[in-house]
């Protein structure tokens, strides 16, 4: 490896409160795209939980030029400190003294993205995790927490909007046509909260009156020409402010909520106090340019920013060790406001899907952690799966524990305690368990453990005694994992009627109940259930209570039986998804006709909602499937999928058929629940009718011409796509044409044709990446591009030559000279390489081994792709 220097790892033992914190915060900016000042003023003060023997504090600061430094009113000379590419160090300081300082920064060359940066034609910031420290020296850590005062000086025609955090204090002209605002954030905050914009841009205002009476205005920002695309996400955010008063009594706290969609963004949005800054993608659509998915991926980050202002900013994280104490609260808040939006049981699926298909594979890999890490060289790598959505889970287990009453006490308790500092994941179960004076200890091993627990349950009926016994038995292959886990397993039983059939527990305090919640605290643990009056089916883990592997031998008929059956909704399309798995895993090929069937029966029942219909039709994915085959087999898995997906189509062809022309004959452009599950339902049915005759080519292109929703567009472009009809190249162009001066568009224009399993797709890539609406230094067209290939197009990117990991190694070493957060990101499609075949296995270590020698490697790639090799070599 030929770093420039060797990368440093962080540890959460090492963790000591700073020496001094920073009471008050003053900055002036004086923009200019190649040339800004900023000017800073710290007040600061030894901390009384330090042991107060330093004499010296190190502020960090990179890519900065100092201008001047001063310690209170004094300038100081080159002795009074030193600086080196990592910050500022101030040989020798008082108890409370005052540092000014003024440095000059270079926006518009800062393609990383972090700091402040310009996007287009204008100012935006981003300074999670560490970004601030890119714009002036600081403290740069979440438990320093100060009260900022912003001055913002630019040119009025170029920048007639200047935004900070807070509330907007003054503003006013300046000479040579340059003017300034000067912003007030009352309540105290970590630098990685710290947000400013400046530009042009059209302004869509709304105001919210709060339950208490407050009217908070609401100002969201877009690009000139963007405002018939900022409606939906004005209505979101209106709906989650009045979603969070209603369920956690949670209401604004400053006069004014602003939101600013930037087109060049590394992550999804960022919740800095009262200035959320937006991806495009999650703000901008309307029902023209954006897919049922948008629309619902706007309303789920809209809420999750906006729910951030107290479970993130009023509570921020002491270490970001730390990290899930406020962002797998908020995933999971966030997800119960969809569930009460949308459809629960669908949400519930559509959520499970992302833990079974990414965080379980992530756990199985070489970047496996607890949702509390342990160590990290980069920050930036974790912010992943396991700290988002696995942190999700973790906090629905405390829910389903407590139930809705206990756990609203545990968070008044945590807010009563921890209001305006920052804490930690211990901090957040402490709360829950005080308040309803429930033991946690051992559910904390959640936190502290990585990898995914198997539960394997076998069961006995003994109809004498009309008792089930559950024999239960948890395992975690994982190094970490030395611990019992605190399992919560909600349960039902299915009779040989399809009825519900009620037992009873003594030990769970459960009496004559349908669906009842068990715990497992044991490596082996046998759970009795009484009064069970006939041979049932156990159905458990019903709505998937506990992020686990579920290890039960069910027979074919048995999982048949449930998926026809079982009374929770969960449940019954996990039991569809297992019976097709044991088609495409165990190569049952006897029980092809049997999913046919089920299918079938399930599209006839009039009863069961369209949406969940649509899951429950979608065969599981390359990506889950390769997870949960033990052997891996690659090649074997793309074929057996393709041919059940083929099977399906031709058998059910006048399902299909019937379906299609049904819902079709109902759709409308409405964007309510009916009508979405319609469209999903209608364009399944048609994705499988491509399989069964030529006539379906015809249904495809009149769908795409006369499309009037980028669902329906979308949705035939992509099915002439991945089934190669003949029309798809004439689709494709149209589409093109139609669409090019939109980059969200666009972005799936490339997601799309980089997702086909096609020999040529990787031609078909290069080709793209010349095209005029591809910019390889845009966070969202890589995504589009690379990540999709690497992430959705499992037969090309395994490609048995390599080629495809060549692809996506280039890019890595390419992206990395701008941008660290992409390519490290994208450095995390090979994780799961330690489970390939010896040959695909070698092609990755090929190289993987080019991107660690290249010159100035980032730490982000570098942690990444070595233990990626450390885990294959």
């Amino acid at each position: 490896m030929k770093n420039a220097s060797a990368p440093v790892t962080h540890y959460r033992k090492d963790y000591l409160p700073p020496d001094f914190l920073i009471e008050t915060v003053k900055l002036k900016f004086e923009l200019d795209p190649n040339a800004t000042l900023v000017s800073s003023e710290l007040m600061l003060r030894r901390n009384p939980q330090s042991d107060g023997l330093a004499q010296k504090l190190f502020l960090n600061g990179e890519g900065l030029t100092l201008k001047a430094i001063f310690i209170d009113d004094e300038e100081l000379t080159e002795k009074d400190y030193d600086i080196d590419e990592s910050g500022l160090t101030l040989n020798r300081v008082s108890d409370r003294f005052v540092l000014k300082t003024c440095v000059e920064i270079d926006p518009a060359n800062n393609a990383a993205l972090e700091g402040l940066y310009v996007s287009g034609d204008k100012f935006c910031t981003q300074c999670e995790a560490e970004g601030f420290r890119k714009i002036t020296f600081y403290m740069d850590r979440p438990d320093v927490l100060a009260e900022f005062f912003v001055r913002i000086e630019a040119d009025k025609t170029q920048y007639p909007l200047l935004l900070s955090n807070g509330n907007k204090l003054d503003s006013g002209d300046l000479s040579e046509n340059k003017h300034y605002t000067e912003w007030h954030d009352p309540f105290l905050k970590p630098c990685y909260l710290f947000a400013l914009v400046a530009g042009d841009l059209d302004l869509l205002a709304d105001e919210f009156v709060t339950h208490s009476g407050r009217k908070i205005a609401l100002e969201l920002y877009v690009d000139k020409g963007k405002l018939d695309q900022s409606q939906f996400a004005m209505e979101s955010l209106k709906n989650a402010m009045a979603w969070d008063e209603k369920r956690y009594n949670l209401e604004y706290d400053l006069d004014l909520y602003m939101i600013v969609a930037v087109g060049d963004f590394n992550m999804g949005a960022m919740e800095n106090k009262g200035l959320n800054i937006f991806n495009t993608k999650y703000v901008l659509a309307n029902p023209a340019t954006g897919t049922d998915q948008d629309f619902e991926n706007i309303e789920s980050v809209i809420g999750h920013e906006y729910f951030h202002n107290w479970t993130g900013n009023r509570v921020t994280c002491r270490d970001w060790f730390q990290l899930s104490l406020k962002e797998g609260l908020t995933v999971f808040r966030d997800q119960q406001f969809t569930e009460d939006m949308r459809s629960k049981a669908v949400k519930r699926i559509d959520d499970v899907k992302v833990i079974r298909s990414y965080q379980f594979a992530e756990d199985a890999g070489p970047m496996a952690h607890p949702i509390r890490p342990d160590a990290y060289i980069e920050m930036n790598n974790f912010y992943t799966v396991t700290v988002y959505n696995k942190g999700a889970e973790v906090i629905r287990m405390l829910h389903t524990l407590l139930g809705e009453e206990g756990f609203q006490k545990g968070m008044s308790l945590y807010f009563k305690r921890h209001d305006g500092s920052a804490a930690t994941c211990d901090d957040f179960v402490a709360a829950m368990s005080d308040a309803n004076q429930f033991n946690l200890d051992q559910f904390k091993y959640w936190y502290s453990q990585a990898g995914t627990p198997t539960l394997r349950v076998d069961y006995d009926y003994d109809e004498s005694n009309q008792c089930l016994k559950l024999h239960f038995s948890q395992n975690n292959a994982h190094e970490s994992a030395s611990e019992p886990y605190f399992i919560p397993v909600k349960l039902g039983l299915v009779g040989t009627k399809g009825n519900q059939v009620s037992f009873s527990s003594a030990e769970f305090g459960l009496t004559n109940v349908e669906e009842g919640l068990i715990i497992v605290t044991q490596p082996n643990q046998t759970v009795n259930l009484e009064g069970v009056s006939e041979e049932v089916i156990p159905s458990l883990l019903r709505d998937f209570t506990a992020p686990v592997k579920l290890d039960i031998n069910y027979s074919d008929q048995q999982l048949a039986y449930l998926f026809a059956n079982d009374g929770n909704t969960f449940n019954r399309w996990d039991a569809g998804q297992r019976l097709m798995q044991r088609f495409l895993i165990d190569e049952e090929d006897s029980i092809k006709e049997s999913i046919a069937e089920a299918f079938r029966a399930l599209l006839n029942d009039q009863s069961i909602d369209n949406a969940f219909k649509a899951r429950c039709v979608q065969i599981p994915d390359l990506k889950t499937l390769f997870e949960n085959d033990p052997n891996g087999r690659i090649d074997s898995l793309i074929e057996r999928r393709k041919t059940l997906k083929k099977f399906l189509g031709i058998a059910l062809e006048d399902t299909w058929s019937r379906l299609y022309n049904q819902l079709h004959r109902a759709s409308d452009l409405d964007l309510d629940g009916v009508s979405v599950a319609n469209r999903a339902l209608k364009n399944a049915s048609l994705d499988y009718m491509a399989f069964s005759s030529e006539q379906h080519e015809a249904i495809v292109i009149k769908q795409f011409e006369d499309a009037k929703l980028m669902t329906e567009e979308l949705s035939a472009f992509s099915i002439a796509n991945h089934h190669e009809l003949e029309v798809a190249s004439k689709i494709t162009q149209a589409f093109y044409d139609k669409w090019h001066s939109e980059p969200l568009v666009m972005d799936k224009w490339l997601a799309i044709q980089a997702s086909v399993d096609s020999l040529d797709t990787l031609n078909r890539i290069q080709t793209l990446r010349h095209d005029r609406v591809f910019n390889i230094k845009n966070p969202n067209k890589v995504r589009a591009l690379f990540s999709t290939f690497a992430a959705l197009n499992f037969s090309q990117f395994h490609r048995i030559d390599g080629a495809g990991y060549r692809l996506i190694a280039e890019a890595i070493i390419e992206i990395d000279e701008f941008n660290n957060q992409v390519a490290a990101n994208l450095a995390k499609q090979f994780s799961s390489a330690a489970k390939l075949d010896d040959a695909r296995k070698m092609h990755v270590q090929q190289q993987l081994k080019k991107v660690i020698d290249k010159e100035n490697l980032s730490k982000d790639v570098f942690e990444v792709v070595s233990k990626t090799l450390e885990s294959i070599e």
